[in-house]
């Protein structure tokens, strides 16, 4: 019998049609990302980007940033300020229309902007839907224009002649609206490297950057030499192999393209940043695949042309690119981003253009630079041949070895759930923690694997030193040995294997992958030097949210039959504020073997009780700064870290 459908409730009433700003508020994360940290600081670079597109069309020498109190930020730009006659269309103001309506900008024809990294035309307006209020100050043409927007709801606005005739520029300040975001508070230093890296972009742009929260005297970042000013200061705390960096570009058809790159000594990694419109594409997309392809073939043809390689040698791109730092830099019409977050270029016509460009100015560059083109391809020759001779290792010892798929670690305690989306895997730091969260774990999801001691330091070796080393290779067959290989390109030319979401999941034994370390120094320590070689060699599985940090806790406080776990001297004080000192008892944990299984259960190991952190891939610029730092093999960045962060130790090891 068939089942007769019910109708009953689902009308054309049911269909809801969300004008522009209630379509914004409903769904803030199609809009900005989302609404943490990174969707807040989102608002200001929606903002900036606005100013920063009247640099572009060079009209814009100057942007100023202020960060005031209450947190509302102010923008200030000295461009041709917003139209505020009546638009034609709609008769109200053009600034009001711009600010409040969706899609409504200059931004949308040739004449104006000829390259505009805001091109959806949502950004503004969705600052404006977002915000508890949102106040415009505008002036142009002797005119300034004000007008105040309560939850992006315009009220009446006001032109009155300018104090100075002369002034031009807009500026917006706006406050975060509350109820929208997790909390309004910005980051200084968040908004700094934005701020700053949009500065080395735009070569000659001033912008400065305020904050009245704190006694921070306001900085300005103001580069003439842009992006070897940019390279440098990414390699600062490295050896570079030649100086200045290589910079080449060209500006034809609307299409304007920079790349400044540079390599260094002892560094084995590649950091290659790529901004269209100064919007970071961090997903990369046509243009990145032209340059990788270009630098090939730029540096194999000098190479040839000068008897530097034998008959049968060919570089390839991993070769090329080993200790490679490099910026790529695209002002073009018409970019095609995929969404408004703009994380990866689809231009086609752009991977044969940048591929030209490479190879005509890398090579005019080498042509010029006998002593640096030299030294790039003795460093890629060893590059290849340790390479080739680390592939024929892993070769004659695939069978038996680690790295065999079909071969676990013996120190390996598995779990009995054969679905990976379902099983984590705790990297867990010695025999003896190893065996308190071995009896504690839940055998059905949970695996553990203890590490012996402190792990290769992979900032300063080679692959095939990394891959010799018996615990990174117990660590990458525990994981799937295809997560890293494949990372690293196929071996056989420049065709690399890039892994989607889709097939790391496939590889992957466990989809959460868990470092699990004392609470001390050395665990610190030894949790560093993991995450290092996951950031360098396995850094799809921390975009793809796959890596987390445990949190075992610090104390166990007692008071009558009560006990509080605490992860932290800040969680201890506030603790003892709200129960008091007398009649308690308190155990510091400096080691995970300190604590039993059931507490290890308890407090770091069940999924309904634990904190974890899952480690974020947001700032990559920062993270490639902070483990050159911390891992290189430079001493002198490594103690001025240390001698400013050390005050800001409370405890060190009690």
């Amino acid at each position: 019998m068939a089942r007769e459908k019910g109708t009953a409730g689902y009308d054309a009433s049911s269909i809801k049609i969300l004008g522009g700003i209630d379509a914004v508020r409903m769904r803030p994360g199609m809009y900005i990302g989302s609404t943490g940290k990174p969707g807040l600081h989102h608002m200001i670079y929606e903002v900036v980007d606005n100013s920063v597109d009247e640099a572009l069309a060079g009209h814009c020498d100057t942007i100023t940033v202020t960060i005031h109190k209450d947190n509302s930020v102010s923008v200030e730009d000295n461009g041709r300020g917003i139209p505020f006659d009546i638009h034609p269309e709609t008769k109200r103001p053009a600034a009001e229309v711009v600010l409040t309506t969706l899609h409504a900008g200059g931004k949308f024809g040739d004449s104006v902007y000829k390259v505009s990294g805001g091109l959806h035309g949502v950004g503004v307006s969705v600052v404006n839907a977002l915000s508890e209020w949102m106040d415009a100050e505008i002036y142009r043409e002797g005119k300034a224009y004000f007008q105040h927007f309560d939850i992006g709801e315009p009220k009446k606005e006001k032109i009155t002649p300018a104090k100075d005739k002369e002034r031009t520029g807009t500026v917006i300040t706006f406050l975060p609206d509350k109820k929208i975001f997790d909390d309004i508070i910005f980051e200084y230093e968040t908004v700094k490297h934005r701020l700053q890296e949009v500065a080395f972009l735009n070569k000659g742009l001033k912008i400065i950057l305020a904050d009245e929260r704190g006694k921070k005297e306001p900085e300005t970042f103001h580069y003439e030499g842009g992006l070897i000013e940019f390279v440098k200061h990414l390699n600062k705390g490295k050896e570079a192999m030649y100086s200045p960096p290589a910079i080449f570009m060209s500006d034809k058809d609307n299409t304007y393209v920079e790349i400044a790159l540079q390599h260094c000594k002892e560094y084995y990694d590649e950091n290659i940043f790529s901004y269209v419109n100064c919007i970071r594409t961090r997903e990369g997309g046509t243009h990145l695949v032209g340059f990788k392809s270009g630098l090939t073939k730029a540096i194999n043809n000098f190479a040839k042309k000068n008897s530097l390689l034998k008959e049968n040698e060919s570089l390839a791109g991993e070769d090329v690119r080993e200790g490679l730092t490099c910026v790529i830099n695209l002002r073009i019409a018409n970019p095609q981003f995929e969404g408004q977050t703009k994380t990866k270029l689809g231009n086609s016509e752009l991977k044969g253009l940048i591929d030209s460009i490479t190879i005509d100015g890398l090579g005019a560059y080498l042509d010029k630079n006998p002593a640096a083109a030299r030294a790039i391809i003795d460093k890629s020759l060893l590059a290849f041949r340790v390479r080739a001779a680390a592939r024929k290792a892993q070769e004659l010892e695939r069978k038996k070895s680690a790295l065999d798929t079909a071969t676990l670690p013996g120190k390996l305690a598995d779990c009995s759930e054969s679905d990976p989306s379902k099983c984590e895997i705790f990297i867990v730091e010695g025999d003896s923690a190893g065996g308190s969260a071995k009896q504690g774990r839940d055998r059905r999801f949970q695996a553990i694997l203890p590490l012996r001691g402190k792990i290769l330091n992979v900032e300063k070796a080679r692959l095939d030193k990394i891959l010799a080393n018996n615990e990174i290779r117990t660590l990458i067959t525990a994981i799937g040995p295809g997560v890293v290989t494949a990372l690293k390109g196929d071996g056989n030319g420049d065709a690399e294997v890039e892994l989607t979401p889709e097939e790391l999941q496939k590889r992957l034994r466990y989809h959460k992958i868990i470092l699990l370390c004392d609470a001390d120094v050395d665990g610190a320590h030894i949790r560093t030097l993991i995450l290092t070689f996951f950031y360098r060699y396995a850094r799809e599985l921390v975009e793809n949210g796959h890596l987390y940090i445990a949190q075992p806790p610090l104390y166990l406080l007692k008071k009558n039959k009560a006990q509080h776990w605490l992860h932290s001297d800040a969680e201890l004080e506030k603790k003892l504020k709200e129960i008091g000192k007398e009649g308690i008892s308190l155990q510091r944990y400096k080691g995970l073997g300190e604590m039993n299984a059931e507490q290890l259960w308890e407090t770091t190991l069940n999924p309904e009780t634990r904190t974890m952190l899952q480690v974020k891939l947001e700032d990559a610029e920062t993270a490639d700064e902070i483990f050159t730092i911390l891992m290189g093999s430079e001493v002198e960045p490594r103690r001025a870290f240390i001698e400013q962060n050390a005050k800001l130790v409370k405890r060190l090891d009690v």
